[in-house]
């Protein structure tokens, strides 16, 4: 019997795993990952940028666990000998249309506490030469990082700690029970007296092995990048991003200072055919399936029909994908666009066809779930496992279980979770 069970190793549940075992240095607890190792998901398909938290509504969760994240990954890093460059990041209007949005991003940083510098299309070409446009917002808070390399981390602090992770051990089934949670690995049948799920891409599944009809769809978008050739390694000094559309979800190509020098340009956001599909040819029907049999994925994709295409012919075609980022740095040709890893965002989605933009998590009795931890989540995640190790303390306490006094309090509760009892 195992007093934790914790379900995903990638970085929000390795830092769940690594902050609870903290918390109670007594308790037995085992983390689960289906995989042959850590962040081999969403965790290791990103960017890995550390966010400043520009974008996000001012008193979400979003906004603060990204503000708190951002300085909480550099100590990590710090604390590990962790590489990471704080490099800043450049947001470049264009047109006059982006420098309206601009002037509401500038508000919003203010009003999440974000230290920034606005630019003039002159002062944005002496800071990047090889950039065009109106005006810029500088956040010299913004950084990149290998999340991998920190989420490998997070798994040596667990296990030293006396925490146990096992791999390829994907989870059939969960059953809850009044006094304990069963969950059935293949032939194993693995015993606990509390779960955290942190599914990421099959997080409405596992709700549903807990005997839960989810409030919630998850439908995963694939981010494509490409990689320019090493004599663009200098092309910028920052991060580079357009002024997004705020009626769209995601914030456009973008270039990305690597962490070991290189550049990329991406992502795009094109429905992928396969939850775990990284390539453009990767398929399965079973995916399919429960996309066209959720009437709130079905919402989205009619509502967005329009730039959902617009997105696929720039998936097949370099020439549209090459037009965004040369609006911002016109150098960039299309020979310069070479193959790079693609990533999948698991993004929840409402019944009523909405977007899930803030963090989502489900509790039962016994169980605490993450449903929902779209990007800053990776920035986010200390913060978050922080918050999800105060839920479960508060949760213990009411239902009277008791695991030893916990050593550390952290994050002050805040009322967001869905509670199925």
């Amino acid at each position: 019997m195992y007093d934790f069970i914790i379900i995903g190793g990638g970085i929000v549940g390795m830092s769940t795993a690594m902050q609870l075992i903290q918390d109670y240095p007594d308790a037995k607890i085992l983390l689960l990952e289906k995989e042959a190792g850590l962040a081999m998901h969403q965790t290791g398909h990103n960017s890995g940028v550390i966010h400043a938290g520009v974008y996000y509504t001012p008193g979400s969760l979003k906004a603060r666990f990204c503000l708190e994240g951002n300085k909480a990954t550099k100590a990590f890093c710090d604390k590990h000998g962790i590489p990471y460059d704080e490099c800043g990041k450049l947001l470049v209007a264009t047109n006059a249309l982006e420098m309206e949005r601009m002037r509401a991003l500038w508000e919003r940083t203010a009003a999440n506490g974000i230290k920034r510098e606005w630019l003039t299309g002159t002062e944005l070409r002496e800071r990047e030469r090889n950039i065009v446009g109106l005006g810029g917002i500088f956040v010299p808070s913004s950084g990149i990082v290998n999340y991998a390399l920190v989420t490998a981390a997070m798994g040596r602090e667990f296990e030293t700690a006396g925490g146990e992770i096992r791999y390829k051990s994907e989870v059939l089934a969960i059953d809850e029970h009044s006094d304990e949670v069963v969950l059935r690995t293949g032939d194993q049948e693995l015993h606990a007296r509390f779960l955290i799920t942190c599914s990421g891409l099959m997080a409405d599944r596992v709700v549903r092995m807990l005997g839960i009809k989810p409030n919630f769809d998850i439908c995963p978008f694939r981010g494509e990048y490409y990689l320019l050739p090493k004599q663009h390694n200098q092309i910028v000094n920052h991060l580079i991003y357009p002024i997004p559309d705020p009626a769209m979800p995601f914030l456009g190509v973008h270039l990305t200072r690597m962490i070991d020098g290189t550049v990329t340009v991406g992502p795009n956001a094109v429905l992928a055919m396969k939850r775990e599909g990284y390539r453009k040819i990767d398929f399965s029907l079973t995916d399919m399936f429960d996309m066209l049999a959720s009437p709130g994925i079905l919402k989205v994709l009619k509502s967005n029909l329009r730039p959902g295409l617009i997105e696929l012919k720039n998936s097949l075609f370099k020439g549209g994908y090459l037009q965004q980022v040369q609006k911002y740095c016109p150098s960039i040709v299309k020979d310069d666009l070479t193959a790079y890893p693609a990533g999948v965002r698991a993004q929840a989605v409402s019944p009523d066809g909405r977007l899930i933009d803030d963090f989502l998590f489900v509790k039962t009795t016994r169980s605490f779930n993450v449903c929902n931890a779209p990007s800053p989540a990776a920035t986010s995640a200390i913060p978050i496992g922080a918050y999800i190790v105060n839920q479960v303390r508060e949760q213990l306490a009411t239902s009277g279980v008791s695991f030893g006094k916990p050593l550390i309090h952290r994050l002050a509760n805040t009322d967001v979770c869905t509670t199925h009892e």
